[in-house]
């Protein structure tokens, strides 16, 4: 077989198995699926079944005197909203936490203080112990903004600069769990968010609030599996 005759016989079973994929492909045919996956904790909880929310640190609380932050107990509505999220979400049961006088108010040194964080577990008989850093900001966002408008007169687009009051809430949350029974420190993280209201609907408790909804299920998901939802695409005859 000369060399003509081969590459003739190439392309040949070349456009046959493009001619079988081509009716695979339309005897297949395409499904997206959403699927609910089950996703574990991210702290291992086997033999852990009880938990204490020690005092957050509020780290600052900023914010426009006219929206009356200083009025808003940042830890205490943080502390309650933890312990009833806690409760709600999870299988661990919640111990009251005493009053714990902290050694240091350096969370990066709190987080080192392993015979402090011994002697809580102690008092409390808790598997774990929850406790981090608090900062909440109220931002001014009031600025212009260019936005499309269509003239009454000839019909054409135009842009304009127009003022927008807001008023933005960021919630900034450190995160830190301790074994109780050793004192260690067992997992941290950083949890951040922000909302933005119009400065006439903006109320630094509600502001506050939303934050806490939007990370909700990402703090939850330190203690209890969760289902998260993905998509998939199924083929099919």
């Amino acid at each position: 077989m000369d060399e003509h005759d081969m590459t003739r016989r190439t392309v040949a079973v070349a456009g046959a198995l493009l001619v079988i994929l081509a009716v695979a492909s339309a005897a297949m045919a395409a499904v997206e699926v959403r699927l609910k996956l089950p996703q574990k904790a991210r702290l291992e909880l086997d033999g852990r079944e009880t938990i204490t929310v020690a005092p957050f640190l509020v780290v600052s609380q900023e914010g426009d005197s006219n929206l009356r932050t200083t009025n808003i107990d940042i830890q205490a509505e943080f502390d309650r909203y933890l312990v009833k999220t806690l409760r709600r979400e999870t299988e661990l049961k919640v111990i009251e936490a005493p009053r714990i006088d902290y050694p240091t108010y350096d969370l990066a040194q709190l987080a080192r203080e392993q015979d402090f964080w011994l002697a809580v577990g102690e008092r409390t008989q808790a598997d774990l112990i929850l406790s981090g850093g608090l900062d909440f900001d109220v931002q001014d966002r009031t600025g212009y903004r260019t936005e499309e408008y269509v003239s009454p007169y000839n019909g054409r687009t135009y842009y304009r600069q127009v003022l927008v009051e807001q008023t933005g809430f960021e919630y900034d949350i450190l995160l830190q769990v301790y074994d109780g029974r050793t004192g260690e420190l067992l997992y941290a993280d950083n949890f951040k968010d922000f909302q933005s209201f119009a400065t006439d609907r903006a109320d630094p408790l509600r502001g506050m609030f939303e934050n806490l909804y939007s990370l909700e299920d990402r703090i939850v998901g330190v203690f209890a599996q969760k289902e998260v939802e993905a998509t998939r695409v199924l083929f099919k005859p």
